[in-house]
């Protein structure tokens, strides 16, 4: 019988903290979207990560981290999601920066 703490049963429930700071993000009206949008990617990062970790497991016999394939290319979608976050706080930033300037002034 697997323990309740076990590593898929604590992954599942790590989803749940995540879940609710993309709906506050997204209800706040605060956050910038395209960083929104690379918080929610990393959803698309998991499901990858999963599907690559059953392929490997399947497929080779190992665990994901063993197959570099796999695990380069589910890792490429976490640095993809990573860059959107950076690239939406910077787009941010500049507005706001951008915003507090006399547009007279030079």
């Amino acid at each position: 019988m697997a323990s309740p703490l076990s590593a898929p049963n604590l992954f599942a429930l790590s989803l749940v903290p995540f879940l609710i700071f993309l709906w506050y993000a997204k209800r706040s009206q605060r956050f910038p979207p395209l960083a929104w949008w690379g918080f929610a990617a990393t959803l698309v990062f998991v499901l990858i990560t999963l599907v690559a970790g059953a392929v490997a497991q399947w497929s080779f016999g190992r665990q994901l981290a063993d197959v570099d394939p796999l695990h380069g290319g589910a890792e490429a979608f976490l640095t993809a999601s990573n860059l959107l976050v950076a690239l939406g706080f910077a787009q941010a930033g500049r507005q706001r920066q951008g915003a507090g300037k006399d547009p007279g002034k030079r």
